[in-house]
């Protein structure tokens, strides 16, 4: 086994007590010649931590085959002095390929003394909010736009460890090396990719509330309703998406703003009742009543309510919800999956009310594609 550590210079990129205490924090990562724990190998085990004022790298590296039980040992004893891993991905591949193989070899390590951390779960909710064109680590950095000088993969240097095994050539080794290195080294880099959950995740302060009218594609008006909100937490980069299924719903974050585009309705939708055959239908007046009210209107001008017609009207200006989030629901008709629910003025300066329907919002754009 060989063992390097060195001192590492990285940038001060997001405030880490926002995971844990700095002291408990172990940044790692793993290289192996395989997805399978029970039919593959581990060969080198990365790390980077925090002590005395100062980034550290220590990597243990399996030189032969036979010294993959070296560097679990290295490594697990080495974790004890940490409360916290924080990975990419870990819990989906590194973590479980580390268990797998303490079983192979029958070592009575793992990880259920340590709290996890993985900021690829953290991020993976808002791929599609972002425009990510992936989740890997060198997208993430791309869109942070972080620079990388490794042209390797994992999965392209498990050959060049088994020409390594054979020929122990240098320049193998160092691309090997190289490659644990720099994803230690992008892993703190990328940490303010986080603040984009920490950005939407938490509450908003309403600054302003407008409306604001534009012409469709057939020059027909349209009014919308603009909210722009701030935050207690920062983005590095300025973010849009507009929803292709609801044209004219936009959101746009940019530093501590997060400001929403709603298309509004006005005029006349429908709040229908469940229990329609508890209810009548009136002809002229188009709207049902209960059949407690219902049985004084002269038989000509009712007849029984279906599912399509237990509605009553409602007059103003709306605006979209893609669950039930306020009540009472209306809809123009009943088989429309938007609802909408009526809007004032003074609707969203309730910071409770304003903050559901963002992260309403906010949920609905992240299941878009």
């Amino acid at each position: 086994m060989i063992t390097v550590e060195k001192i590492l210079d990285l940038p001060d990129t997001y405030p880490l007590e926002r995971i844990g205490r700095l002291k408990d924090l172990l940044f790692f990562d793993i290289e192996t010649t395989g997805f399978s724990g029970l039919s593959s190998n581990l060969y080198l085990i990365g790390c980077t931590y925090f002590s005395c004022g100062q980034w550290h790298l220590i990597q243990w590296f399996a030189d032969t085959k036979e010294a993959e039980p070296d560097l679990l040992h290295a490594f697990f004893r080495f974790l004890k002095n940490f409360r916290t891993v924080v990975h990419f991905n870990g819990d989906g591949f590194d973590i479980p390929y580390l268990t797998k193989r303490c079983e192979a070899l029958s070592l009575p390590y793992g990880f259920s003394d340590v709290e996890s951390f993985d900021i690829y779960k953290k991020i993976r909710p808002y791929r599609r909010l972002l425009g990510l064109d992936s989740l890997k680590q060198k997208a993430i950095e791309g869109f942070l736009g972080i620079s990388r000088t490794d042209q390797y993969n994992g999965g392209q240097l498990i050959e060049v460890y088994k020409d390594y095994l054979m020929t122990h050539e240098d320049f193998l080794y160092r691309l090997l090396m190289l490659h644990n290195e720099d994803d230690l080294k992008g892993m703190p880099v990328i940490l303010p990719i986080l603040n984009y959950p920490d950005f939407l995740e938490h509450p908003f302060d309403l600054r302003s509330c407008n409306s604001t009218e534009c012409c469709d594609i057939f020059g027909r008006k349209e009014a919308s309703i603009v909210l722009t909100c701030e935050s207690t937490y920062d983005i590095p980069i300025p973010f849009s998406r507009e929803d292709d299924r609801f044209p004219g719903l936009n959101l746009e974050g940019d530093g501590r703003m997060l400001t929403i585009t709603i298309p509004m309705y006005t005029g006349a939708l429908r709040h229908f009742f469940s229990e329609y055959k508890d209810y009548y239908y009136l002809i002229f007046e188009d709207t049902a009543v209960h059949k407690s009210v219902g049985e004084y209107v002269d038989k000509s001008a009712r007849r029984q309510a279906t599912a399509s017609t237990c509605y009553t009207k409602r007059e103003g200006s709306f605006l979209p919800q893609f669950d039930r989030i306020f009540t009472p629901e209306l809809r123009r008709e009943k088989k429309d999956k938007i609802s909408y629910f009526e809007f004032n003025d003074q609707l969203f300066h309730n910071a409770d009310d304003l903050n559901r329907y963002i992260g309403h919002l906010i949920s609905h754009f992240q299941s878009c594609r």
